[in-house]
């Protein structure tokens, strides 16, 4: 089982080139970076955690593929994945443009993790009934594939559609593993089954008892269960939990460090180290 961090990076944590240098040089496997393009002041939506206020930062997030193309830049190995990136608020011929051309740039280190999103008023100011989004996620998705996979490519779907597109540069083996977040049930995992590498589920709970589904549903779809890959986000570890983890299936794990300054993010980056 592979181990990795994500950090909710922002304009005033720590800045995403050192920690992205630090965790490839504790032997990191992987760095993941959420995505928000705003929070509207509207709060009608609650928040997704048992907090009652909606913390900052998530109005201060980096731009995702921006920050990963910056850590690109000063890393070799690691592997550099959105958690979750916000799809169904992207233009996909543009979102296929950035993933590519940061796959590209990173040597193939590319990870792109989706998730239907939660928030209802971010997905209406991008223009995105929240009712469709997941069938818009699905569309993307397929979109950007077919346009990293054909030298020559179209699409005609309910959301996305256009006429035969060229589009360079082409990501690594026709485009990089996708991971959907979202909780177990029968879209989600037709859709990892349909186009996806990978779940990423936050947290472990109930995730034992799940996986077997989602390995019937990647049979159903003609696809081999073993190459599935359940990468379980935001954990605080201890040892009996990793081995936990690793017993059941999760092939990696993306330790959760505090959105802080170095002072703050160091002295857990180095702690977890010794769960690499």
């Amino acid at each position: 089982m592979k181990v990795g961090v994500t950090m909710f990076a922002t304009d005033r944590t720590m800045p995403i080139t050192d920690f992205a240098r630090a965790a490839e040089e504790r032997g990191y496997h992987s760095l993941y970076v959420p995505e928000h393009t705003h929070i509207p002041t509207s709060r009608r939506t609650p928040p997704p955690t048992p907090a009652e206020v909606l913390a900052e930062d998530y109005a201060r997030s980096l731009a995702p593929f921006v920050a990963l193309g910056a850590a690109a830049a000063v890393t070799e190995r690691l592997v550099l994945g959105t958690g979750v990136s916000l799809i169904a608020q992207h233009d996909p011929i543009l979102a296929a443009k950035e993933v590519a051309t940061l796959d590209l740039l990173s040597g193939g280190r590319v990870v792109l993790g989706i998730g239907y999103g939660w928030n209802r008023e971010e997905m209406e100011n991008h223009g995105v009934d929240p009712a469709t989004r997941r069938r818009r996620v699905r569309e993307h998705v397929l979109a950007m594939q077919a346009i990293w996979g054909h030298d020559a490519a179209e699409f005609d779907g309910e959301f996305v559609s256009f006429e035969e597109l060229w589009s360079w540069p082409k990501p690594a083996n026709h485009g990089p593993p996708v991971l959907i977040g979202g909780v177990a049930g029968e879209t989600l995992f037709s859709h990892i089954a349909e186009f996806g590498d990978g779940w990423i589920p936050i947290g472990g709970s109930g995730v034992r008892e799940t996986l077997p589904e989602l390995r019937r549903a990647m049979e159903d779809a003609g696809r081999d269960p073993a190459s599935l890959r359940v990468v379980l986000f935001g954990s605080i570890p201890d040892p009996g939990k990793l081995a936990y983890f690793e017993e059941i299936g999760v092939t990696e794990v993306a330790l959760r460090v505090p959105a802080g300054d170095r002072d703050e993010a160091m002295p857990v980056l180095d702690r977890y180290a010794s769960y690499v």
